[in-house]
């Protein structure tokens, strides 16, 4: 493994975001983020209800500590029962320490957020993340409400229709955020350079194509603004699941040009669906492990490539960033420890797990984590991320050039690789 070329200086967030993203054409829908997730079983949850109710701990303390409080706390104006009920359930959560497993409470669940891994929903159209304990836009999608509006990656999210989302999770960002075509959302926002302004932003149909073979800027371009032949580029935005057959289609557009070497970009993918997940580095492996699923009983599941590769043994660089998550993690470590494409950027986001959606009697849900990913070579993907083979990390004075670092190095490698034309 090479060492770091270069170190990300104390730049601000936008910079960060913009330096790997600003010229790619697509974005993602963040609920991608949230990949692997099972249908929810048929069991209504009485049998975990009655075992719960059988622990040696007696949860009607809890009741009794909310009468004790509505009769004695001087700052009544404080107690409300949905905010403590809420307050409860999450405190129990955070202990597990697992973003896999958390509520939804019954109003934001009311959002179907099943069209999101169709690569359609209803939304204003921004990709987002959390950052130092703040909703923060990583992206507006083009030609969305969200960019028509000024939104801008780096953006703070104070409030949403006055909420504050002062400790809120991503999902429960997204799951209010989003809603039917036509309604409006209020967001108080924080642009980077420390103002607050409030938008009024009408809902729309929000459709995302999740892979794209145009490169950065229109054209593979490399350090010294040269247009790059023979060498193919491929970018996921996310794992639909129409994303094997649309990047089959790229893959087949790409080799027929007769391309020696091609780089997949997924930087800023967050995941998406396992099962286009695993159909899609099939088409890039002939045989070797993908993943292996671990569930709570120490099971494991081992997906294996089928024999019958797309890629006709081109030389492959996969380019990742800290926004890669879940489903494009995947992906990086199936290639990488199949010895089938050199990975290049920076660690990935660290989201490898499988979680599946438990509805509640109060009309709410508990995601609950059931299964972990780990990679071919048997690591933990959670908390861990990939790791790749070559750390570039861009420094302000790139960013600022808008200079794609980690896209030039590919080109440097690939072109170490490829035979002459």
């Amino acid at each position: 493994m090479e060492e770091p070329e270069k170190r990300r200086g104390k730049g601000s967030l936008t910079k960060a975001l913009i330096g790997v993203a600003v010229l790619l054409v697509i974005a993602v829908p963040v609920l991608a983020f949230f990949a692997g997730r099972e249908s929810a079983a048929s069991d209504d949850g009485s049998n975990a209800r009655s075992n719960a109710a059988e622990s040696e701990y007696d949860f009607k303390v809890l009741n009794e500590m909310l009468e004790i409080l509505k009769e004695d706390y001087a700052k009544q104006d404080n107690l409300d029962d949905q905010t403590l009920y809420e307050a409860a359930i999450q405190g129990m959560l955070e202990v597990l320490n697992d973003s896999g497993t958390y509520y939804v409470d019954p109003t934001t669940y009311r959002v179907d957020t099943s069209p999101t891994l169709r690569g359609a929903f209803d939304g204003i159209g921004a990709t987002i993340s959390q950052q130092a304990g703040e909703i923060v836009i990583v992206r507006p999608i083009k030609d969305t409400p969200a960019e028509k509006a000024g939104l801008q990656a780096g953006d703070a999210i104070l409030q949403v229709d006055g909420q504050s989302t002062d400790g809120w999770t991503v999902e429960k960002a997204v799951l209010t955020i989003r809603g039917p075509k036509g309604s409006e959302v209020k967001l108080l926002i924080r642009h980077q350079d420390g103002e607050e302004k409030e938008y009024s932003i009408t809902r729309d149909s929000v459709t995302v194509e999740s892979v794209s073979t145009i490169a950065p800027g229109g054209a593979l371009r490399d350090a010294n603004n040269n247009i790059v032949d023979g060498i193919g580029y491929i970018y996921i935005s996310e794992f639909t699941p129409r994303t094997a057959q649309e990047f089959e289609a790229a893959l087949r557009e790409v080799t027929s040009q007769g391309v020696q070497g091609l780089i997949l970009d997924v930087r800023n993918n967050l995941g998406g669906s396992l099962n286009a997940t695993i159909s899609s580095t099939d088409l890039l492996l002939d045989s070797g492990t993908i993943l292996i699923q671990r569930d709570a009983s120490g099971k494991e599941t081992s997906y294996v490539a089928k024999q019958g590769q797309l890629a006709n043994g081109l030389p492959i660089v996969l380019l990742q960033n800290r926004f890669s998550a879940s489903a494009s993690e995947i992906v990086a470590a199936a290639l990488q420890e199949n010895n089938r494409a050199t990975v290049i950027g920076e660690t990935s986001f660290g989201k490898g797990t499988v979680n599946t959606p438990k509805e509640l009697s109060d009309g709410g849900v508990v995601f609950v984590t059931i299964a972990q990913w780990l990679t071919p070579n048997g690591a933990l993907i959670d908390k861990v991320g990939v790791r790749p083979d070559i750390e570039i990390l861009p420094t302000d004075e790139d960013i600022d050039a808008r200079r794609d670092v980690q896209l030039f190095r590919a080109i440097e490698v690939l072109r170490g690789q490829v035979k002459a034309p």
